[in-house]
């Protein structure tokens, strides 16, 4: 898929246990995302800072929707809304 139509963005960490749980996740839903490393880019980690009001990761953008953790059932429901599956 084109990178520039990708709609779906987790900001993670590679430390992260529940970060890969969620890309594992989106993959096995056949949705593509762009995966940012918020250790690697400190403006991402402040942009979902300043997006969500917490540190926590993961977080998911999917569409206009902004998820926080590795939240099946939101994160079900969001890519239903958003038409990615």
């Amino acid at each position: 898929m084109d990178q520039n139509n990708i709609n779906v963005t987790i900001y993670s960490a590679p430390w992260c246990v529940f970060c890969r749980m969620a890309k594992e996740y989106l993959k096995g839903k056949n949705v593509a995302f762009k995966d940012v490393d918020i250790d690697q880019d400190r403006n991402a980690a402040h942009y979902i800072m300043s997006k969500t009001g917490q540190a926590g990761i993961p977080v998911l953008e999917i569409g206009d929707d902004v998820i926080l953790g590795f939240d099946r059932p939101r994160i079900d429901e969001s890519l239903r809304h958003n038409k990615f599956i």
